[in-house]
């Protein structure tokens, strides 16, 4: 598994096309040498992989608005293709979904739609989860629904492994249920305040099992650990992927 860096974690830095340019340079200083693209001000498509060709990073993988999913697939299969980019993420299903089997099983039937295109055009559809898709209906979660009813060729999965945990789920045992259907994953730990709250945290610093979670990472296979933080309470982001990144590499990750 090689690491990269999930931009919405820097996105207070990535306003502008100049802000990105700054942000992608330290990015690579840190030591990344890849990133998922997400959370990022307006920039062109041709402009991003300028620097990122110029700074050495990858782009491994992105987020992408549903509506565009919906609307604009072509637009969005060609800026993957100039990236260079084979994972095209989901960040998470629209509102009207969640609320009931139904909904999942609608989303289900979108997402296998979007994902088949996407297949077609030598590309990858991935989903990203947060805490609601661990809800269950007549004893089965969102996320068993997801898994069951969208086409496995179509529709792949990106486990937030700090959701996962928050939904009551084992993030191991989850990421074992998705083997064959995840490349990409999102490394994030979850840290206990003295008031009993659950805070992100740097990976490594937290409570979360990851000697378990990275064995089943290596186990089933994922390409891509992309290491996030959603909020970092008042710390640096850079400092926090810095801290994240070096206790990955201290357990043998890149």
């Amino acid at each position: 598994m090689k690491l990269a860096a999930q931009l919405y974690t820097l996105r207070d830095f990535l306003k502008t096309p100049e802000d990105i340019e700054t942000a992608l340079k330290r990015v690579k200083e840190i030591g990344y040498r890849a990133v998922q693209v997400s959370g990022l001000g307006p920039i062109e498509p041709e402009a991003l992989k300028e620097i990122t060709d110029r700074e050495g990073l990858t782009i491994c993988a992105t987020h992408i608005g549903y509506e565009d999913l919906t609307d604009k697939l072509d637009e969005v299969i060609a800026m993957h293709r100039l990236w260079g980019c084979r994972y095209v993420g989901l960040g998470g299903m629209p509102q009207q979904y969640r609320t009931s089997r139904e909904g999942y099983e609608a989303f289900a039937a979108k997402a296998t739609e979007i994902g088949r295109q996407l297949t077609g055009a030598g590309l990858k559809f991935i989903y990203h989860n947060h805490s609601f898709e661990f809800v269950k209906f007549d004893g089965a979660t969102g996320m068993d629904i997801l898994i069951r009813e969208t086409d496995p060729e179509a529709v792949h999965f990106e486990l937030d492994v700090y959701w996962a945990q928050a939904g009551g789920g084992d993030a191991a045992d989850w990421i074992r249920k998705l083997d064959g259907r995840m490349k990409v994953i999102h490394l994030k730990d979850m840290a206990v305040t003295a008031k009993q709250e659950q805070r992100f945290a740097e990976v490594g610093e937290g409570n979360m099992n990851f000697e378990r979670i990275l064995e089943a990472c290596r186990e089933i296979g994922v390409e891509w650990g992309a290491v996030e933080q959603d909020d970092c309470y008042g710390k640096n982001p850079f400092d926090c992927l810095q801290t994240s990144l070096n206790n990955l590499r201290a357990k043998g990750f890149e």
